[in-house]
């Protein structure tokens, strides 16, 4: 028993038109391999006999006594068989809606794939339809066992002539086969042993080609993955501790190990492994949920991912190309503002474009589709607000599997095929549009310089919250009116903005910062300075606020701990500082920028 339950073990999915024999290459794999149940092989013949049917291998498969009488598989099904090298999870797959669902999910998530086509029919479209899925799914290691060699005589030139037309087409879904194999399973062809009727063929046969398959890496052994969910911080009985808090969901991490947080790029060492009342550790290993404290401690938020500094690393994106199931009442449509949730990442997401599109329910091809409806799958790009941290989901399925929602429900499921950058293509392209459209007026940004003496700014007052920030702000703003300038200071900001700056919900969070950059866009085109407080923000927020804010200036004022990049900030102040103080250093920086171009004394 031991050394059953230590064997390897694969996952594959079978695929293949409905006449083309998929079924019988399951059922006699299941066979040849000894790997039935006692007697179960007796049982089928005698139950065929008595209904004077003919016996068929794929009987061994169907379960449904409806699926016999109709001689087609209509439910999908697992079964198992093992070969001396490892054991094997077939998942015998009709195509449908609900498979397409599982895969995508990782419900039912395959290694590799066998693709069945007829020699005698030869390619059909659901033949193309077939590879197509695969290709979508993301498997990687795939055999095409083409079956029923029997009905033409075992013919080597019909055999080549199928395997250089399909090579031609997988080629173009991004597929290698890494075999074509000749068979026939009604006979036992070439599925274990060599044939007689092929010699030939002189490559491996279909199960040696399944046992050549590459087992994927168990979870422990792969690069360390850890989505953070959340940071917890003590102050009781002079315990700071800071701990980073989630699951590994893959790789090992030890004690004072170098590790770096993505897609903040934020960089320390593990000063020790936490956990609720147990004994010391050393090491955190796969499947873990647990803690970590820091040697250096750093400002990161939850949903970034911290991994070995010296292992291979995520990717940072936020453009990419994924596969997406669409379960949703309502189709999906380009730029619509979505949510993205992958690993402990919740962020906005928008469709940018759909490149082709699956019919689940008729395994069915569709380029140049404008939306996406229920029970699609489609491959398409994706622009999220901020960058995040992804992996390809053939390599790690945490961390590169996702869902959507839509209307606080779950409408779909994906995963990443491959990353396109950081850049904020949609960010760009309102900003364009925005210029190209704007009616400017004739009074210059130079004329408004000289009549008023300054230069129009936003001054962001940035950290946490209860860190004096307003106090700060509005004492900054008194200081600038009384000495003759033009300013103001958008206190009114959570009413008028529609939401707490400091939102936890990320989506409006978004919303909020894109708000802010367009109205401090309308403040500064009109030459004032514009004060705004702003808790919380990271690096992108910023950048997403001076994106919006050009051409004209924006000056960062950080009050507390250190948060944004060093060379992102102007002035660093202490937690409540002195507002008389901090309005005087304010100040005194306003006039070294020539932002108060001559300041009324």
């Amino acid at each position: 028993m031991a050394n059953e339950t230590s064997r390897e073990q694969m996952n594959i999915v079978v695929v293949g038109h409905v006449d083309h024999g998929k079924s019988t290459v399951i059922g006699r794999l299941l066979t040849d391999t000894g790997s039935l149940p006692e007697g179960k092989l007796e049982q089928v013949k005698a139950t065929c006999e008595r209904n004077s049917k003919p016996f068929e291998y794929a009987f061994m498969l169907d379960a449904l006594k409806d699926e016999q009488a109709q001689g087609i598989t209509i439910d999908s099904a697992r079964c198992f068989f093992k070969s001396k090298k490892r054991n094997y999870i077939i998942i015998d797959a009709p195509g449908h809606i609900e498979f397409l669902k599982n895969m995508i999910s990782g419900a039912a998530r395959a290694e590799a794939a066998v693709l069945v086509i007829d020699a005698k029919e030869g390619i059909q479209e659901n033949s193309r339809r077939h590879g197509y899925m695969v290709s979508m799914l993301g498997i990687k290691q795939v055999v095409i066992a083409v079956n029923k060699m029997d009905l033409i005589n075992y013919d080597q030139v019909r055999f080549e002539s199928i395997v250089k037309d399909f090579t031609a087409f997988l080629k173009n879904v991004n597929i290698v086969p890494r075999a074509f194999v000749p068979i026939s399973a009604r006979e036992g062809a070439l599925l274990i042993e060599k044939s007689p009727n092929m010699p030939w063929y002189t490559k491996l046969s279909l199960l040696d080609t399944i046992d050549s398959f590459e087992l994927e890496k168990p979870p422990e052994d792969k690069p360390f993955r850890f989505p953070v969910q959340d940071i917890y911080k003590f102050t009781a009985m002079g315990d700071d501790r800071r701990i980073v808090a989630g699951r590994v969901e893959s790789g090992t991490i030890s004690v004072g190990s170098d590790v770096v947080f993505l897609p903040s790029g934020k960089k320390s060492s593990i000063k020790a492994v936490e956990g609720f009342n147990i004994p010391e550790k050393s090491k955190a290993v796969s499947g873990e949920s647990t803690g970590f404290t820091l040697n250096t401690q750093i400002y990161i938020r939850p949903a970034e991912v911290m991994c070995s500094a010296g292992e291979q690393l995520p990717l940072v994106t936020s453009l990419f190309r994924a596969n997406v199931f669409w379960m949703g009442h309502q189709p999906m449509i380009k730029n619509k503002k979505y949510k993205l949730k992958l690993a402990t990442a919740q962020t906005p997401v928008w469709l940018v474009e759909i490149k082709n599109v699956l019919d689940a329910s008729e395994l069915s091809s569709v380029a140049n589709k404008d939306v996406i409806e229920r029970h699609d799958v489609a491959e398409c790009i994706f622009q999220t607000f901020k960058p995040i941290a992804v992996d390809l989901a053939s390599d790690f399925p945490a961390t590169g599997r996702f869902v959507i929602v839509d209307n606080y429900e779950i409408a779909g499921g994906g995963i990443v095929l491959d990353t396109m950058g950081v850049e904020n293509k949609l960010l760009e392209d309102h900003i364009a549009a925005r210029e190209k459209n704007w009616e400017r007026s004739a009074i210059t940004t130079g004329m408004r310089w000289g009549r008023f003496g300054q230069r129009s700014t936003l001054v962001l007052i940035a950290g946490e919250m209860n860190t004096g920030k307003i106090k700060v702000a509005k004492a900054l703003e008194q200081e600038l009116f009384n000495n003759g300038r033009l300013t103001y200071y958008l206190g009114v900001s959570n009413t008028l903005l529609g939401i707490d700056s400091d939102m936890k919900v990320q989506g409006e969070r978004a919303e909020y910062i894109r708000r802010l950059g367009e109205i401090a866009h309308l403040f500064t085109d009109a030459g004032l300075i514009l004060i705004a407080t702003v808790s919380d923000l990271d690096d992108y927020e910023l950048d997403v606020l001076s994106k919006l804010n050009k051409p004209n200036d924006v000056l960062i004022v950080n009050i507390g701990e250190k948060r944004l990049s060093p060379n992102k900030v102007d002035l660093e102040l202490p937690v409540n500082p002195d507002a008389v103080q901090a309005v005087a250093e304010i100040t005194a920086l306003l006039q070294k920028r020539n932002v108060l171009v001559e300041y009324y004394l």
